[in-house]
């Protein structure tokens, strides 16, 4: 039996196990890196172990620091979570070779599946359906496009698409470095790119006794950047055929490798039905809780259950029951190309009650910081029907109140409600289709919003410290008060609010010249306004400059500009600034001062937060300064080039890449 559990992990999935151990009496045992010394998954374990420094290579990806870390603190078994470790088959073995339980498939499991070449060799030898891979060598205008992916990895680190021939060298080259940089392996192969394909996968169960389950199907079509946004389980619209296909070619798949816990089969179905074998990830995926929620199962029990040596609770799975959605919660813009975004996350609370569940790493007043991935939390709804779960989802992530850097949260909640989704339409280019209309300016009345910030204001600046809010302001006058003005930078569109409004004698803070609109109620965190008719309520909250208005139906997040512009904000027209804390990892071939340069042309590649950021040039000129270069470390506004204008520039002399996010 286990007493004591090590998560060699962080965030979300480290969370999640410490809560099945809880339910089971098994003490819990964290690492965290410096750069998570206050993090909530340390907060929660029992026991907690620091790995020096911050960067994951010099943490979370030691080894022998974490093996060391369970010696020290007495525990007696490892799980891996997901990342990190959790597929590093020579970890699994040093963590046996110490004589610790580990939590996970066999080492062999894990080494045939560690290679995606390999894997699909063996997968063919058990008869499981493939797409043939293609020798880009050899490869003509008839294998286009075509699908790069890195050997060694996944997460979309090391893939590209490539659609054009002459393409092909380059996307050979940036795919190769990007994965030896990501996964120490710089093995890349191609194969041919299914358009409009779906990604399905089956979730498999194995014990030591000679028991697979194949746990239903998972659809995780929705996808940005070859990573999955929205998950849902079963996968909607395959027949009863295509679903016992997917099932046997998972067993099998297990079996041809004698495997044993919590492992995915993850297959590519084309739109005429066909599924293809991807990967097989030897661990516990990002979307387990959707099976769990269909099933009825804690994946996290079954695999300390199977680790410990017992078998499975019966020879076959329990019976599915309805129908289960899970979106990831980003902090990033997904109309900035995705970027990350970092800084102090205020607030995140998400509606409690049946059907809905939370899994997070994160608490109002932590950081969200540069080193790791952006997802804040997964948010899981699970109901009868599909219809049912997605609306419950929707509304959940509509009502959230996240507070902080942008979030993905209104993406999320257009996505759930696009007519394609709803009619069970998904499949990897839903973003690179409907991006555009996502994320286009529009959700709820943000004039209206920055209305109730205002007055909310107005009545928190007549407030004493620590006592209400006076009835009425000020000595009298006889003569009208001027009205006041606000104004306010919506984010992330920039689009700016000025509001106008007085305050009477009843003190109760008024809107200036804006017909249809009455005050209800107004305080310095809540605000009701009567609008045509209708009457609405404004939750305000304020952090500096930084304000938040969750309304019922949207939620707005502003500035609050000064009333007089600071010259000292200006920066030279053409400055490329540096969208986020990273590292310098390439500039463009033959980029250097004088050259000349193409609007839209990436010039500088920028690591950080697991992803690869394109820095490109504002406008076709001359590149008047370079001030970055590979391995830079730089902090988030800093200058890394200047591109002087030209209307009349000539083509670049700078070789233009063709790159895929």
């Amino acid at each position: 039996m286990i007493q004591t559990l090590l998560v060699a992990n962080r965030g979300e999935i480290a969370c999640r196990i410490f809560r099945t151990c809880r339910d089971l009496g098994i003490t819990t045992v964290a690492v965290y890196s410096d750069a998570d010394a206050g993090a909530l998954h340390v907060r929660e374990a029992d026991l907690a172990v620091r790995l020096p420094g911050a960067a994951p290579g010099d943490t979370y990806l030691r080894g022998d620091l974490v093996v060391a870390a369970a010696l020290a603190a007495g525990a007696d078994a490892v799980h891996p979570g997901y990342g990190f470790l959790s597929e590093n088959a020579a970890f699994a073995a040093a963590v046996q070779d110490a004589g610790l339980v580990w939590v996970g498939p066999p080492v062999k499991a894990i080494e045939l599946m560690a290679s995606k070449t390999r894997a699909k060799e063996l997968m063919a030898g058990a008869g499981v359906p493939l797409l043939a891979p293609v020798d880009p060598a050899t490869a003509g205008p008839g294998d286009l496009p075509l699908l790069l992916k890195a050997a060694a990895g996944g997460g979309g680190r090391g893939m590209r698409i490539v659609r054009e021939l002459d393409a092909l060298p380059g996307e050979l080259l940036a795919a190769a470095a990007e994965a030896a940089s990501a996964f120490g392996d710089g093995e890349v192969f191609a194969e041919p790119y299914v358009e409009r394909g779906r990604h399905v996968e089956v979730q498999v169960m194995a014990d030591d006794h000679d028991t697979v389950w194949a746990l239903g199907t998972r659809d995780c079509s929705l996808q940005r950047r070859h990573q999955k946004v929205i998950e849902e389980a079963p996968a909607p619209g395959l027949d009863g055929a295509l679903r016992t296909r997917l099932h046997e070619a998972a067993v099998a798949a297990a079996r041809a490798v004698g495997y044993r816990g919590a492992g995915t089969v993850e297959f590519l179905v084309s739109a005429e039905g066909r599924p293809y074998f991807l990967e097989m990830n030897t661990r516990l995926q990002v979307e387990h809780p959707v099976t769990e929620a269909v099933f009825g199962l804690d994946l996290v029990a079954l695999q300390l259950r199977v680790a410990e040596g017992e078998p499975l609770p019966a020879p076959e799975p329990p019976q599915p029951s309805g129908h289960a959605v899970e979106a990831r919660l980003y902090a990033e813009d997904p109309a900035r190309d995705w970027q990350p975004q970092t800084g102090e996350l205020h607030a995140l609370q998400v509606p409690e009650g049946p059907g809905l569940r939370l899994d997070t790493g994160y608490t109002g007043g932590d950081t969200i910081g540069v080193h790791y991935d952006p997802m804040l939390a997964k948010v899981i709804a699970h109901a009868p029907t599909r219809p049912e779960a997605v609306r419950l989802l929707a509304r959940a992530l509509e009502r959230a109140r996240v507070h902080g850097p942008v979030t993905n949260r209104d993406l999320l909640v257009r996505s759930l409600r696009h007519p394609d989704f709803a009619a069970a339409r998904p499949d990897t280019g839903f973003y690179d289709r409907h991006l555009g209309e996502l994320t286009a300016p529009g959700a709820g009345d943000p004039a209206t919003a920055a209305l109730a910030a205002a007055l909310a204001s107005a009545v928190r600046g007549t407030a004493a410290p620590g006592g209400p809010v006076p009835a009425r302001l000020g000595a009298w006058r006889n003569v009208p008060s001027q009205p006041q003005v606000k104004r306010y930078r919506g984010e992330p569109d920039g689009v700016v609010h000025e509001v106008a409004h007085h305050t009477p004698r009843t003190g109760v803070p008024q809107p200036h010249d804006a017909p249809g609109v009455r005050v209800v109620a107004a305080a310095p965190d809540r605000v009701t306004l009567e609008v045509d008719g209708v009457t609405r309520h404004f939750a305000v909250t304020a952090h500096g400059d930084r304000v938040h208005v969750d309304a019922t139906d949207a939620s707005h997040t502003f500035t609050a500009l000064p009333r007089f512009t600071d010259p000292a904000t200006h920066t030279a027209p053409g400055s490329l600034l540096a969208p986020m804390p990273g590292t310098v990892v390439r500039l463009a071939e033959g980029l250097a001062a004088g050259v000349a340069v193409e609007a839209g042309q990436p010039l500088i590649w920028l690591e950080a937060m697991k992803m690869e950021h394109r820095i490109l040039a504002p406008a076709s000129g001359t590149l008047a300064a370079l001030h970055a270069a590979p391995g830079h470390q730089v902090e988030v506004g800093a200058l890394l080039a200047v591109v002087q204008e030209d209307p009349a520039a000539t083509p670049a002399t700078v070789p233009v890449p063709e790159e895929t996010a």
